[in-house]
């Protein structure tokens, strides 16, 4: 389901946020290494992926505008926690449209519980582009989860015609981990 305009947040290079957060928050922000890598090193070895949700759905229209395609297009979603030594430190989802991802060679149903992020790390192909970061809508985090205004980033993985939107919400069991 679409959000609603208003509660679309605006997603912003580093240089364009009216507000820049901590030093240590920035780091994870707007590092480009791979997500996955640096929490499985924080939290040594004890990283794992617990799909959430997907499939087909309709894209949300911040989602459509980065992924250059009509607004309400069809697409693949993937929802799920990365989780440091079983806790949820990041809810992240994924989606590419239907279109381009089909025929694509790519199959993102077949990711079970492993990291699309290192998927899109290893295969050479893939180019990544600018990270952006917002103050993620409570509204479409999982209930459990679901707090105002936490940090959030995304980037735009692009191979060929085949765009993949990646975003990753750092939620509030995470900072405490990430500033010792």
């Amino acid at each position: 389901m679409p959000c609603p305009a208003s509660q679309t947040p605006d997603w912003l290079t580093r240089d364009l946020l009216p507000s820049v957060p901590s030093p240590g928050v920035c780091d994870w922000l707007f590092n480009e290494q791979s997500l996955t890598r640096r929490l499985t090193e924080l939290s040594n070895g004890g990283f794992s992926v617990i799909p959430l949700r997907e499939g087909w759905l309709a894209l949300r229209d911040d989602e459509c505008a980065a992924l250059d395609v009509p607004a309400g297009s069809p697409g693949w979603v993937r929802e799920v926690y990365l989780r440091g030594n079983g806790q949820p430190w990041v809810f992240a989802r994924s989606v590419a449209a239907r279109q381009a991802l089909q025929g694509s060679g790519l199959d993102l149903q077949q990711l079970g519980s492993r990291s699309l992020g290192e998927l899109l790390f290893s295969d050479q192909a893939f180019t990544r582009g600018e990270l952006q970061a917002c103050r993620y809508p409570a509204t479409w985090l999982p209930a459990e989860v679901r707090e105002n205004a936490l940090w959030a980033r995304r980037s735009c993985f692009r191979r060929g015609e085949l765009a993949v939107l990646v975003a990753e919400v750092f939620l509030p069991a995470f900072w405490p981990v990430a500033s010792r």
